[in-house]
C-alpha cells in the first residue's frame, strides 16, 4: 500500500503557488477550453511554464480534459492532447469515454484518469474504464468508506476520491440542469448552479412549509480531515480536494490541513488537529461542513437548507438589537477565534426573511464585553441597517482578516516553503578541479556534476574543510532545495575561495532546476491520422428510409394499461419498485410486445441484488451506468439498449458502446437536434433511439428529498418510505413545479416541469435515417399518455403535419412544452464536423 497523494485544485497561477508551497504531492488544472471549469485556467501557451515550475518542485501535474467533446470538435481535442502530452502533463483527467480511447492510442505514454463525472460508484465501472484506457478512477463523492473498501478490494486500478469541498446535489456527470433551463451544459464546464437555487416544496400538489430550509437542493461542504486515519488505510491512491474557482488563501489553507493530515495518519500518529485550524478551514470557505456520505447516509445532514453560499463561521446569535448597537450571544463552538474589530459578518435571517431579499451585514467596528457574557456590537455609519436585523439571527464571520495574515507565509513566501533534499558528492584534490555532483532523489536519481575550472591549489593557511564547504552549500535560501547530506573526499589541503563555492552552487542548483523542469519525451500520433484510424468509414446511404418505431416509457401501472392499449414497439417499465416488475414485464410481453426494464442510473457494491434480478426477468434491460453495463454484458439477456446517462456525446464514444454490446443507444442529452441528425450520418441511424418527448431529468441525487422533508428518518432503513405514498414537486421562482421520483436505490430524479418535445427537429431526423424514437412519462395520468402517443403515432404516419403535432402537445401538458436540450442556435448547423 502506497501513501496517498494530496491532490490540489489550481485555478491560476497564484492557487498553484500556494498548492505548492502548501505541500501538494499533485496539482490539477484546466486549460481555457475542453475543462469542466470554463471559467478559470492556464493557456495552452503557458502550459509549458506551468509544468516546469510544478516538476522543479517536484509536484505532478494534472490536466483536466474533463468535458464531453463533440464530434466537430475531435480534431482540435487531439491536436490539443499532444501539446498537452508535449508540454510535460503527468496525466489526463478525462470524462468522454472516446476521449480516453484517444488519449490512449495518440500519447500512449501519459496516463489518463477518469473523472468523476464519470459516474463511477462499483468495481464493475472501475473495470470498465480500464478497458477504456484509464489507470486512474476518480470514485463518485456519494460513497462511503465502506463502499470504497468494497472497491478497493474488487480492483487493483488506482483509486482516487474527494475529501474536501463542495458537493454537487446530483451526481456529477449526470446533471442537465443547466442544459434544461439554459442551454449551458454541465457536462462541458458551463454550470449554472441550479441547485443553489431556492425551491418551495409541493406535497401532493399542495404547498408544503419549509421554514428556513428553502434552498434544499444546496449540499454542505466536504470536509474529510479528521476522518483521515481510516482513509489512509483504504489503499487510495489520491486525496482530492475540489475547488478550482476558490483563492490562494483556500488552496493554501486546505492543502496544508491535509498534508499534516496525512503525514501524521501515514506514520500512524494521532492526528494533531487543534479548534483553531478547523475554524480556519470553515473560515476560509464553507457552506458547512461535514463528512456526509463518507460515513454513511444521513439525508438529514446533508442539506441543512439555510443558504447556498459562503457562510463562514458560526460566532453569534442576536439576543436584542439596540438604537446604534446589538447584543449577540457568542458561540461556543467559536471560541478559539471569536469575534473582534475588523471582521466581517453577515446576519442570518433566513426563519422569517424571504431568500430573494438580500443579506444584512458589514465589518465590525467594536466588540465590546458586555453584561451576562453577551458581546455588545458596533459597525461604521450607516455600514449595517439594524431595522433588518432581528433577535434570534445567527451571526456568521464571513471575513477574518487573521486569517490572511496566517495564510501570506504561504500564499506569499520570501523563499520556498517546501524543499527538496539534495547530496553532494565533493572531491577536492591540489592540482585536480573541484567536482561537486549534486543528487536529489531516490533511483532513478536526478545528478548534476559542476566543476572548478582550473585545478586547485595547496593551501597556503587554512584549507577546505567539510565544516566549511558544508556552510557554503548549504546557503540554498532561494532555491527550492536543502542540503540533506555531504560526502567530501579530499587530497592534500587544497585551497577553495569562497566565491568559488557560491559559484559552483548557484550553477548546480540551476542545472538541478532545468533537468527538473525538462518533460519527458513522448512518441505521440499523428492526430489526424490516429483519428481517422479509430473514426469507422460512412455508411452507405440508405435507398429508402426504414419505417419509424415508437417506443414508450412508463412509470406508473395507470400509464403501463395506456400503453398497451397503444401498441407501441416496445415498452419500458422505470418503477420504483423492481420486484414488482415481473408481473408487468409478462404482461406486456403476453401482448406481443417488446418489454423492457430500465436499470437504476447509480450501482454501488452493497447492490448486486439488482445485477441478479435484471438477469433473470428475461426482457431487454435499458442500461444506464457502465457498472451494470460491465456486469450485464456477459448474461445471457436477449437484449441491452444504452441509454442517455452513458453520455454518448460524439462517434468515438458511441461506436465504444456500442462495441460493448449494445443494440442501440441513445445519445446524451448534451447534444442539440442538429447533433443527433450529424451523429447519425456519421453512424448506423438505425443504433441510435432518440427521446422524442419526456420530462428531462435535471438532477439525479443521492441526497433523497422525502426522506428529509417528510420524515424525521436519516436513510431508507428508518424514513417510513414516504415516496410510496406521495407525490412531490419543487416548484422555482418562475412557478413551475418540477417532479422528484425515487427509484429502488431510494435516489431521487428532479424532472423537469415542462415537456420536451421534438414536433420541429422530427422531419430532419427522419430524411437522417432515424427511425427508433422514445416516448417517456413521469406524472402524466393514462389519458395524457395515450394523447401524447396518438398524436405521436400520427404525425409519424404522415396524417399529422409536426406543426400541428407541437401545437397538440402544448394543449395536452399541464405546465406546457419547450425544445429543451433539442434547441438549435442560430447559424449552429454551418459548423462543420471534423
Amino acid at each position: 500500500m502506497m501513501k496517498p497523494e494530496v491532490m490540489s485544485p489550481a485555478g491560476y497561477w497564484p492557487q498553484l503557488q500556494a498548492a505548492i508551497e502548501a505541500g501538494a504531492d499533485a496539482v490539477y488544472f484546466g486549460l481555457k477550453h475542453f475543462s469542466a471549469r470554463a471559467k478559470v485556467g492556464f493557456t495552452l501557451e503557458e502550459l509549458p511554464e506551468v509544468m516546469r515550475t510544478l516538476h522543479q518542485r517536484r509536484v505532478k501535474g494534472y490536466v483536466t480534459f474533463n468535458t464531453l467533446m463533440f464530434d466537430h470538435e475531435l480534431l482540435q481535442a487531439a491536436r490539443v492532447a499532444l501539446a498537452i502530452a508535449e508540454a510535460g502533463a503527468d496525466a489526463f483527467i478525462v470524462q468522454d469515454v472516446g476521449i480516453a480511447r484517444l488519449l490512449q492510442q495518440l500519447v500512449p505514454e501519459i496516463e489518463v484518469h477518469g473523472s468523476t463525472q464519470m459516474s463511477i460508484t462499483s468495481a464493475e465501472g472501475v473495470e470498465l474504464a480500464r478497458q477504456f484506457g484509464v489507470s486512474r478512477v476518480v470514485l463518485a463523492r456519494e460513497l462511503s468508506l465502506k463502499e470504497i473498501a468494497a472497491i478497493r478490494a474488487a480492483t487493483t486500478l488506482e483509486l482516487e476520491m474527494f475529501v474536501h469541498g463542495a458537493l454537487c446535489v446530483s451526481y456529477s456527470g449526470q446533471c442537465f440542469s443547466s442544459e434544461a433551463w439554459g442551454g449551458r451544459s454541465a457536462n462541458r464546464g458551463q454550470c449554472a448552479q441550479a441547485c443553489r437555487l431556492p425551491y418551495d416544496l409541493l406535497v401532493d400538489g399542495a404547498p408544503r412549509p419549509l421554514g428556513e430550509a428553502r434552498y434544499l437542493l444546496s449540499p454542505g461542504d466536504l470536509y474529510a480531515l479528521h476522518e483521515m486515519p481510516a482513509i489512509v488505510q483504504l489503499g487510495v491512491s489520491a486525496l482530492k480536494i475540489e475547488g478550482r474557482y476558490k483563492d490562494a488563501a483556500y488552496v493554501a489553507l486546505t492543502t496544508a490541513a491535509y498534508r499534516k493530515a496525512v503525514d501524521e495518519a501515514w506514520a500512524g500518529l494521532p492526528l494533531s488537529i487543534t479548534p483553531y485550524e478547523d475554524l480556519q478551514l470553515t473560515q476560509v470557505y464553507s457552506r458547512g461542513m461535514g463528512p456526509y456520505f463518507l460515513t454513511g447516509t444521513d439525508h438529514q445532514a446533508v442539506v441543512r437548507g439555510r443558504a447556498p453560499r459562503h457562510r463562514g463561521v458560526l460566532v453569534a446569535r442576536v439576543v436584542k438589537v439596540l438604537t446604534e448597537s446589538i447584543l449577540a450571544e457568542l458561540d461556543p463552538a467559536a471560541a478559539a477565534s471569536p469575534l473582534k474589530p475588523g471582521d466581517g459578518i453577515v446576519f442570518d435571517a433566513a426563519a422569517w426573511r424571504s431568500p430573494e431579499e438580500p443579506e444584512e451585514g458589514g465589518r465590525v467596528y467594536h466588540a465590546y464585553p458586555a453584561l451576562h457574557g453577551l458581546v455588545e456590537l458596533e459597525f461604521g455609519y450607516d455600514a449595517v441597517d439594524l431595522r433588518r436585523i432581528r433577535p434570534g439571527d445567527l451571526i456568521w464571520r464571513t471575513l477574518d482578516p487573521e486569517l490572511e495574515r496566517a495564510v501570506r507565509p504561504l500564499t506569499q513566501p520570501a523563499s520556498p516553503v517546501r524543499r527538496q533534499p539534495v547530496v553532494v558528492h565533493a572531491v577536492a584534490q591540489v592540482g585536480e578541479p573541484l567536482v561537486l555532483t549534486w543528487q536529489h532523489g531516490e533511483l532513478p536519481a536526478l545528478r548534476v556534476t559542476v566543476r572548478s575550472p582550473e585545478p586547485l591549489a595547496a593551501a597556503e593557511r587554512r584549507g577546505l574543510t567539510e565544516a566549511l564547504l558544508h556552510e557554503q552549500l548549504g546557503r540554498l535560501g532561494t532555491t527550492p532545495y536543502y542540503l540533506a547530506a555531504l560526502n567530501y573526499v579530499a587530497e592534500g589541503n587544497p585551497f577553495v575561495a569562497n566565491s568559488l563555492l557560491n559559484q559552483l552552487r548557484r550553477e548546480a542548483t540551476d542545472l538541478l532546476a532545468e533537468l527538473q523542469g525538462q518533460p519527458a519525451p513522448i512518441r505521440g500520433g499523428d492526430p489526424a491520422a490516429v483519428l481517422a484510424q479509430m473514426t469507422p468509414s460512412r455508411p452507405v446511404a440508405h435507398a429508402a428510409v426504414a419505417s419509424p418505431t415508437l417506443h414508450l416509457l412508463v412509470r406508473t401501472a395507470e400509464q403501463l394499461e395506456a400503453a398497451l392499449a397503444a401498441r407501441p414497439a416496445s415498452i419500458t417499465l422505470d418503477y420504483l419498485e423492481l420486484y414488482g416488475l415481473r408481473p408487468a414485464v409478462e404482461q406486456v410481453q403476453a401482448a406481443g410486445i417488446e418489454a423492457r426494464v430500465a436499470s437504476p442510473r447509480v450501482l454501488k457494491p452493497d447492490e448486486q441484488r439488482i445485477v441478479h434480478f435484471l438477469r433473470k426477468l428475461d426482457c431487454t434491460i435499458l442500461v444506464r451506468s457502465t457498472g451494470l453495463l460491465h456486469a450485464l454484458r456477459e448474461a445471457a439477456i436477449p437484449r441491452l439498449v444504452g441509454d442517455f446517462s452513458l453520455n454518448a456525446a460524439n462517434m468515438l464514444t458511441a461506436q465504444t458502446m456500442l462495441e460493448l454490446g449494445l443494440a442501440r443507444l441513445t445519445p446524451t442529452y448534451d447534444l442539440n437536434a442538429d447533433q443527433i441528425a450529424k451523429l447519425a450520418a456519421e453512424l448506423d441511424p438505425d443504433l441510435l433511439e432518440i427521446v422524442a418527448y419526456q420530462h428531462l431529468p435535471i438532477f439525479h441525487t443521492e441526497h433523497c428529498v422525502f426522506c428529509r422533508f417528510l420524515s424525521n428518518g436519516t436513510s431508507y432503513k428508518d424514513c417510513g418510505h414516504p415516496c410510496e405514498t406521495h407525490r412531490i414537486a419543487l416548484r422555482d421562482q418562475q412557478g413551475r413545479a418540477h417532479p422528484v421520483m425515487a427509484d429502488v436505490g431510494c435516489r431521487n430524479t428532479v424532472f423537469n416541469a415542462e415537456a420536451q418535445e421534438a414536433s420541429r427537429h422530427l422531419a430532419a431526423w427522419r430524411t437522417a435515417g432515424l427511425r427508433h424514437f422514445r416516448l417517456e412519462f413521469v406524472h402524466e395520468r393514462g389519458e395524457e399518455v395515450a394523447r401524447v402517443t396518438d398524436a405521436f403515432q400520427a404525425t409519424l404516419a404522415g396524417t399529422m403535419t409536426p406543426a400541428d403535432l407541437g401545437r397538440h402537445l402544448q394543449q395536452i401538458t399541464p405546465q406546457g412544452t419547450t425544445e429543451g436540450s433539442l434547441f438549435v442556435p442560430d447559424g449552429y448547423a454551418t459548423i462543420p464536423l471534423m
